[in-house]
């Protein structure tokens, strides 16, 4: 069974981990109601997507 000659820097491993983090959620106001909310949802506190009554 091969076994690693070497082990893993810090910055090797990091490099490769490099892509691997969070990604903030895009958040807009709502035209109606001024609160956050994600883009391209009803909001749900006020029930309105682009400016008419959905819920």
């Amino acid at each position: 069974m091969a076994v690693p000659f070497r082990r893993t820097s810090k910055s090797a491993k990091g490099k490769r981990r490099s892509h691997e983090k969070l990604t903030v959620p895009n958040l807009i106001e709502c035209a109606n109601c001024g609160e956050k909310i994600k883009s391209h949802i009803v909001c749900p506190s006020c029930g309105y997507y682009d400016g008419k009554k959905v819920k």
